[in-house]
């Protein structure tokens, strides 16, 4: 095989001499760490149609009340478990080794206002935290999906909610005036209804800081900001029943994202549950216990971590960490989602060190690729952010950890960015910065994320429903009219090409990391960089490995010496370009074309 550059793949006898480093049979595979996995997110809906029986969740109607829909972006597709169970050969042959997809708890199937609807098809509105959505099968089916995982060696992560549900709790208020603005303690505090002028209500509660048993049952009255008008058919839609209380929610209103209102509003009409109350905390710690208890599950991604209080993850992380250590999984896997594009890994890490989440998905990763490979920024913002892997709770420890990606359901896709930041290129060069992306993905400290369908060359043409497009045959007009890239296929038909460049370069990098011990668990250096687009050259160590790599961000081959540790005597090429020897103790020089990379194990 050769790749899209022209230069020659990873050989046969190197990605079977990677497979052998990398144990990864099911008997051992709970032994592994979370930083050894490469992980693949993925939407259930969009994935594959394994079962188009259950296309509508089992309900009569139009897309309002089934919430199927496969024309329209904003509705249920039709993927499911099923699907999903019987794609596990082509995440195998990926080099995946951890499942991580979106929620897929039983969710209200439609909401929104008149003509705004749309469909809980990504999972976010939760209604059963304990059954599996009747769209994508039954818990049944993610058993039988959880234990083919596990046979092949694969784990499996789920994606979780705990400061919301769906919008289920109505306010009296903001339905007359069809908005629901925040409405802050200082203006509606809990003891008034209504405003600081109104009738005393909850005498002797304290306020949510007091986290006690005895003060939350202090708390009898939810009407203090809005008057609660709950449709009598939606009381009781909730599971477990505990979860119907509006006592066990902040009920102020919309949030804003800022200040008081980003843990305590609701994200965009969502129940905001009080997980200051200690039953909150319990009711939790009880719901997803039980999905570590009856299926074995090895870690979990937190769905907006960042707009719950600190004290609810100081208790819920620790007691799933021993939850799972009791069902015989040593490496739970937790990272919260504490969407941040600013580059700043100080705003990630405080939530490592406050609310003491044991991982983070890296933003900050992202946002300083697309900087350097999409936006032609200077390779310097590399060693800005290394530098700053000491804000993290255990420093490097947690950084090696910290899931790594280029683009998701939310941000939108890498290869997206590299198009709309670079308007004139050509479809070539399109694909060779993505590839570049991907070398990165593979080799910076972290746990490497693909997203489903990047793999495939799916562009998209931004976040949220933009960039969820279906492996299997899409009916959606603004995915099928998109190009993809490395093919002339679109995703009017099904795409699980193992021949894409994408698919292939992957499977290369992840057979290079899984046998590279320094990749996986090694420390990193940056050994080179400059103030403009061109080399970014760092180091990966650990006790038994050393690798060298080197990328070239600019759109001109550049020839450079890099200085290295003055033990390196020679170079092995794991791929790429890479010299065969030192020019001189401590220095090697590399030439790399327009967007190219090599990969060398260094030996003393």
């Amino acid at each position: 095989m050769r790749d899209a550059r022209g230069g020659c793949c990873v050989t046969f006898l190197t990605l079977l001499a990677a497979a052998a480093l990398q144990p990864s049979t099911p008997a051992d595979f709970r032994s592994r760490l979370p930083e050894d996995e490469v992980i693949y997110f993925l939407l259930p809906d969009r994935f594959d149609n394994g079962d188009p029986k259950n296309d509508r969740g089992g309900l009569k109607g139009d897309r309002l009340k089934t919430g199927f829909d496969p024309a329209s972006k904003g509705f249920y597709n039709g993927g499911d478990l099923k699907g999903l169970t019987r794609r596990l050969d082509y995440l195998q042959g990926l080099g995946v080794t951890a499942i991580w997809f979106a929620p897929i708890f039983k969710n209200k199937p439609v909401q929104g206002p008149k003509g705004q609807e749309s469909a809980g098809y990504h999972g976010y509105w939760v209604t059963d935290f304990t059954s599996v959505d009747p769209h994508f099968g039954t818990n049944a089916e993610f058993k039988a999906f959880v234990d083919a995982a596990h046979a092949r060696g694969m784990k499996v992560y789920m994606d979780i909610i705990t400061n919301h549900t769906a919008d289920v709790i109505k306010f009296a208020e903001c339905e007359a005036a069809k908005a629901c603005p925040y409405r802050s303690i200082a203006d509606y505090p809990y003891q008034r209804r209504g405003g600081p002028g109104g009738a005393a209500i909850n005498p002797g509660f304290t306020g949510e800081t007091d986290r006690s048993p005895e003060n939350f049952a202090r708390l009898t009255d939810p009407n203090y900001a809005y008057t609660i008008s709950t449709p009598k058919a939606e009381l009781k839609t909730k599971v477990p029943a505990w979860l119907n209380d509006p006592l066990l929610y902040h009920n102020r209103g919309d949030s804003t994202f800022t200040g008081e209102s980003s843990t305590m509003g609701d994200f965009v009409g969502l129940d905001d549950l009080m997980t200051e109350n200690p039953k909150v905390v319990a009711g939790f710690i009880d719901v997803y216990g039980s999905w570590i208890d009856r299926f074995g599950i090895d870690g979990f991604r937190i769905d907006t971590a960042r707009h719950v209080n600190p004290e609810f993850w100081q208790q819920f992380a620790p007691a799933m960490k021993a939850r799972a250590a009791a069902r015989g999984i040593p490496n739970f896997h937790i990272f919260g989602e504490v969407y941040d594009d600013s580059g700043e890994p100080g705003r990630l890490a405080q939530h490592t060190v406050r609310d003491q989440l044991p991982a983070v998905l890296d933003f900050a990763f992202f946002a300083t690729t697309v900087k350097a490979v999409a936006r032609n920024q200077p390779t310097e913002l590399f060693r800005g952010l290394l530098s700053q892997d000491v804000l993290y709770a255990k420093g490097d420890a947690t950084a090696r950890q910290l899931p790594t990606f280029l683009g998701n359901h939310d941000a939108g896709r890498f290869a997206s960015y590299v198009r709309s930041e670079n308007p004139k290129a050509s479809p070539e060069e399109l694909l060779q910065r993505v590839m570049l992306g991907n070398v990165l993905l593979f080799t910076w400290r972290g746990v490497p994320t693909v997203y489903y369908g990047d793999e495939q060359g799916i562009v998209g043409r931004g976040g949220d429903q933009d960039s969820r497009q279906t492996l299997f045959p899409s009916k959606v007009a603004t995915y099928n009219d998109d190009p993809l890239l490395g093919t002339d296929r679109t995703t009017a038909v099904e795409n699980f090409r193992t021949d894409h460049p994408l698919y292939r370069m992957v499977a290369e990098l992840s057979a290079i990391r899984r046998g590279s011990e320094a990749l996986r668990r090694g420390d990193a250096r940056i050994l080179a960089t400059e103030d403009k687009p061109g080399l970014l050259a760092f180091s990966r160590t650990s006790a038994s490995d050393r690798v060298i790599v080197a990328v070239n961000t600019s759109t001109e081959a550049i020839t450079r010496n890099i200085a290295v540790p003055t033990d390196v005597s020679s170079l092995a090429r794991l791929s790429g370009a890479c010299p065969a020897a030192v020019i001189a103790p401590g220095t090697i020089r590399v030439t790399l074309p327009a967007f190219g990379h090599a990969i060398c194990r260094a030996a003393n």
